[in-house]
């Protein structure tokens, strides 16, 4: 069927009662893209319905424009929907709904265009032509649409990523006092000036270098927080989270961390992530950032989650690669450690039950199911090695130190007795 002239006088009594109509169209779009898509009305902007009804009219005045002037749409046409587009992904719309309400509202425009026709022939024959030419506005409005709503949310994600990573060095330079979207972001976090928070930070382990898995790992470690509580941040290849206490304190917390990093190796990507002690407090988010670099840098090389509050206080103070510390152990210890780690430990694991039953030999004997007489003569071995008096808590805190420092981590299970031990 050709396409009638522009000021066919059909086609010119289709547009005029379009235009007297239109508000009511209108009105009748909006409603409709309301009624049969929920993230419209559920939806917390309260101009958004303002919005979308300026929307419908620029594009129903590009088909009108169209239709009196006899071409087609071009993109140039659709500056508002570029502009919308952009509101949408702040409005909380998808790209999805989007689209469904731009093509709900053309259908409504149909039906407006077959109402303006009538009873009338050969109003109905020319309305039929204009098919092409909404189908045309669809097309076009659609793809501009979808270009423009791609490219703000692009844009989104980055300035949200910006805003955090300022936010982030922010609370590292203890700055206590926010306002606009950085209180805004901290409210949705959980965090304020009393919150019970832990920090955490963590990095790709070996020689991994991809930004993606990054990303992953960052959105991973985030979900354990539940839901959007916590601030996740990427600064530059680490993951920083700092977050409330949940419920279950911070043994949940770390429990938690420890199966997204389960469920990441799995996925071949490797973390090493260390966790702060429970602070209180935006001011303190530096000092616990501090100690969970500590608990990270302390892994080295090796994967997994260290977390300082399942630690002890001892354990903390031999966690750092203290040169200076490991020139202080005195030699003769050094050489005990060293040759006994080379022997399988056994005398290690002694002196370790032992220190673990508050320095009862009974007791380390039957932890580690040994006779106690080969306990004693393990002792006074240790003892006549070292220099050290084993009834001294001084001397024998002077030993654990070193095991740490040395990394002998000593295993409390039963070792196999020396060759020349009785019994």
């Amino acid at each position: 069927m050709k396409p009638p002239n522009a000021d066919h006088p059909a086609l010119t009594g289709i547009a005029a009662a379009v235009r007297s109509a239109m508000e009511d169209l209108v009105t009748a779009a909006v409603q409709d893209i309301w009624d049969q898509v929920p993230a419209y009305p559920a939806s917390n902007d309260e101009r958004l319905r303002e919005d979308v009804a300026g929307h419908v009219r620029a594009i129903f005045e590009v088909f009108l424009a169209g239709l009196t002037g006899g071409r087609l749409a071009r993109r140039s046409d659709f500056t508002m929907t570029r502009e919308q587009a952009t509101r949408r992904v702040a409005q909380g719309i998808t790209l999805a709904d989007f689209l469904q309400a731009f093509r709900i509202g053309q259908i409504t425009l149909w039906h407006g265009v077959l109402a303006a026709a009538g009873d009338d022939a050969a109003a109905r024959s020319a309305a039929l032509t204009l098919v092409a030419r909404i189908m045309g506005v669809i097309e076009v409005g659609s793809t501009v649409a979808a270009e423009a709503y791609v490219e703000a949310q692009q844009h989104a994600v980055a300035e949200s990523d910006r805003l955090r990573r300022d936010l982030l060095e922010d609370l590292l330079a203890r700055r206590a006092s926010f306002a606009g979207p950085k209180r805004a972001l901290l409210r949705a976090a959980g965090l304020g000036p009393d919150t019970r928070l832990l920090v955490t930070t963590a990095v790709l382990a070996g020689d991994q270098a991809d930004d993606h898995a990054l990303r992953d790992a960052a959105l991973a470690v985030g979900r354990t927080r539940g839901g959007s509580r916590g601030l996740v941040v990427v600064r530059q290849e680490e993951i920083v989270v700092v977050a409330p206490v949940p419920q279950g304190g911070a043994e949940a917390a770390v429990a938690g961390l420890r199966r997204a990093c389960d469920g990441l190796r799995r996925r071949r990507i490797a973390l090493a992530a260390g966790v702060s002690t429970v602070r209180t407090g935006l001011p303190e988010v530096a000092d616990a950032y501090a100690e969970a670099r500590i608990a990270r840098d302390s892994l080295g090389a090796a994967t997994g989650v260290l977390a300082l509050p399942s630690l002890t206080s001892l354990d903390y103070m031999v966690l750092r690669d203290d040169e200076t510390a490991r020139r202080l152990i005195r030699p003769q210890v050094r050489r005990f450690v060293e040759e006994d780690a080379a022997a399988g430990g056994a005398l290690i694991a002694t002196l370790a039950e032992f220190a673990a039953s508050d320095l009862n030999a009974v007791a380390a004997a039957e932890r580690l199911h040994l006779h106690v007489n080969t306990a004693y003569y393990r002792l006074d071995r240790i003892a006549e090695r070292t220099g050290c008096d084993l009834r001294r808590l001084a001397d024998v805190m002077e030993l654990l130190i070193a095991l740490r420092l040395l990394g002998a981590h000593p295993v409390a299970r039963a070792a196999q007795p020396a060759p020349d031990a009785p019994g």
